[in-house]
């Protein structure tokens, strides 16, 4: 961006959640156009949100007449990151307040990813389709390195819910607890999950505790974007619910709740929908201008 360009407007809204102080906020900017890597890289940093999304035009032939396309890209305080599912729900509430809701298309660098807001009772709320995930096995010097950094027994892991890298746009690796109280205790080695992160390409961690059959709480280390912990993650909830559905630990058409940010006084919700005969995962959930 040149001296003489003005500086884009750079909206804060949260994900996740009906109110500005919960769910999982995020730097929006509408139009990026001016903006370069490092510019995308020194905004999302300012900001210090786990991530911030910035919005181009589509490329040739997305979307179609009544659609309305994009081009999206994601900066952490640290790096760019391929997908990130709570940026690109307050990407589209941001929209839905100027444009009204309806259907968004965006191009990610993982993928196409379509996006459609409702309003519900005067709530904004976005529901996106993953891309299509897969998941993998992990080694098992990995895993042991993973939990060591966690400083979690493996003995306080669930063992219904074996450990795997998902993937929905992003890769995370998913670890459940046994209890909610091993959850809440996250304290954690930042340089040595970092670096195991960068090794295996990891986006988050997505540990998890099932309440329900449908419901569980989740938490999501993010060192490796410069952030300790991120309070609503919705790339990990559409990797999760690929992970418990190839596993077989849900059915196929399932509706499951996420709770996730009430460790860091961020509460927010996520809706992950499962649907048989379609591999890709739905994540939904409100939006909220902060400020």
């Amino acid at each position: 961006m040149t001296t003489n360009t003005p500086r884009p407007e750079v909206l804060r809204y949260t994900a996740f959640s009906s109110a500005p102080d919960g769910g999982n906020p995020a730097g929006v900017v509408l139009d990026a156009a001016a903006l370069d890597d490092s510019d995308m890289l020194a905004i999302a940093a300012d900001l210090g949100y786990s991530e911030s999304a910035f919005l181009t035009a589509p490329p040739e032939g997305l979307g179609g007449q009544e659609v309305r396309a994009y081009s999206i890209r994601y900066f952490s305080p640290k790096a760019e990151v391929t997908f990130c599912g709570h940026a690109t729900i307050a990407t589209a509430v941001a929209l839905a307040e100027r444009m009204g809701p309806g259907k968004l298309v965006f191009a990610t660098r993982a993928g196409t990813v379509p996006v459609e807001v409702t309003e519900e009772g005067g709530t904004l709320r976005a529901t996106l389709t993953s891309v299509e995930p897969h998941i993998e096995e992990i080694a098992d010097a990995d895993l042991a390195e993973a939990l060591a950094a966690l400083d979690w027994p493996a003995a306080d892991l669930d063992p219904a819910f074996p450990p795997r890298i998902a993937f929905a746009g992003a890769r995370h690796l998913v670890l459940a607890a046994a209890t909610r109280t091993r959850l809440a205790d996250l304290a954690y080695d930042f340089a040595r999950l970092e670096a195991l992160m960068h090794q295996l390409d990891l986006t988050t961690v997505q540990l998890v505790w099932r309440e329900s059959a449908a419901v569980f709480h989740a938490r999501d280390p993010f060192p490796v974007g410069g952030v300790v912990e991120d309070p609503a993650t919705g790339a990990a909830a559409a990797a999760f619910g690929a992970y418990a559905r190839d596993l077989g630990l849900v059915p196929e058409d399932a509706v499951l709740t996420l709770h996730q940010g009430a460790d860091l006084g961020r509460p927010g919700e996520l809706t992950v929908t499962l649907r048989a005969g379609d591999p890709r995962v739905r994540v939904s959930g409100a939006g909220a201008r902060i400020g």
